[in-house]
């Protein structure tokens, strides 16, 4: 082949490549507007104002939109009673969220830089920012302690998905009392069946708290297993309790956590089944959900849990009573992250 016959195949080449480049920027620049307009028998919603308070009159929900249009991904609002009705927008965006008493967390993106980055917002109850902090990866979890005065983030600093077993997260929490700001869980002290325990490997994820406002539970990974931990603040320590547990809930009046639990013998793409731990007997109920669920599901109150699967225009509400009796209950499309307030 003559030099210039090779010159002419390579600038072919970088012309074809710089083709496939502007037709994928194409392709991705529509399918975002197309994400803007309004999806065809969606919900209807309009702007207007979003509360935490906890005594705004009648109970709500509070949760990521995911319906297209103009307010997707925005926090919005319905009633508890009409959780299929027109949805109130507030014009906050978030990925990940929850509320309790008047405080709310919202995971986001920053869009101000040039490399895509991403935040925690503490929120007052007017959805003013009280506080950010910048996230070392992919937001994925969120909780509020029942109080308000505590909350804790999970992010994803490497792999994104917890089907697998090739991914690092990091879990920090946040005293808003006294402004004490642990960066990573895996800095506190670990007992693992009744030893101090210690490896590279330690991941945690999926805080949930109790209305002491001290004690949490959460999951631990280490050496291919998940274990329930339960936390202390003020010692700085996480105690394991059980195998196999993983994105802990805990119920409104503490005694009972609601989890996803892998069971062998599903696709290792979608592994997991909801259960119910009673804490005083560490008896476990399987629910009535044989669909895999991954998500840290959220209590309506002591007899209803609310979780999300993958819908048409990202994901959609459940709900499913939590004593193993009953079947799921579609709670809302194209919504995800639910805090029940009021």
């Amino acid at each position: 082949m003559t030099l210039q016959r090779r010159i002419l195949v390579l600038v072919c080449a970088v012309l074809l490549l710089a083709a496939v480049g502007v037709l994928a920027v194409v392709r991705a620049s529509s399918r975002a507007d197309e994400k803007n307009q309004p999806q065809a028998g969606g919900p209807q919603i309009t702007r207007g104002e979003v509360t935490l308070a906890p005594d705004a009159g009648e109970r709500r929900i509070v949760f990521r939109n995911m319906a297209w249009g103009p307010h997707r991904d925005e926090l919005a609002t319905v009633p508890a009673g009409a959780p299929q009705g027109p949805r109130t927008a507030s014009g906050v965006s978030c990925l990940r969220f929850h509320a309790a008493a008047g405080t709310g967390i919202c995971l986001q993106a920053d869009k101000g830089g040039v490399q895509e980055s991403y935040r925690a917002v503490v929120l007052d109850a007017h959805l003013k920012e009280v506080s950010a902090h910048p996230l070392a990866g992919i937001p994925t979890r969120a909780r509020v302690s029942p109080g308000g005065h505590l909350v804790a983030w999970t992010v994803f600093v490497g792999g994104d998905s917890y089907a697998g077993t090739n991914f690092s997260t990091r879990t920090s929490l946040l005293d808003l009392r006294t402004g004490t700001f642990d960066a990573s869980l895996e800095d506190f002290a670990i007992r693992k069946d009744g030893k101090a325990y210690r490896n590279a490997d330690v991941n945690f994820w999926g805080v949930t708290f109790a209305a002491d406002e001290r004690t949490f539970y959460a999951t631990l990974a280490t050496g291919g297993q998940t274990y329930l931990v339960r936390g202390d603040l003020a010692e700085r320590t996480v105690t394991t309790l059980r195998e196999n547990l993983e994105c802990p809930s805990l119920s409104p009046d503490g005694t009972r956590l609601v989890f996803k639990k892998r069971v062998p013998g599903l696709s290792p793409d979608a592994p997991w089944r909801l259960y119910v731990l009673d804490l005083a007997s560490m008896r476990e109920t399987p629910l009535a959900e044989e669909r895999s669920v991954d998500d840290q599901v959220v209590w309506t109150d002591d007899k209803t849990v609310v979780y999300s699967l993958p819908g048409d225009f990202g994901a959609d509400l459940y709900s499913l009573p939590a004593d193993g009796s009953g079947a799921p209950a579609p709670l809302m499309a194209s919504a995800l992250a639910p805090a029940f307030l009021g």
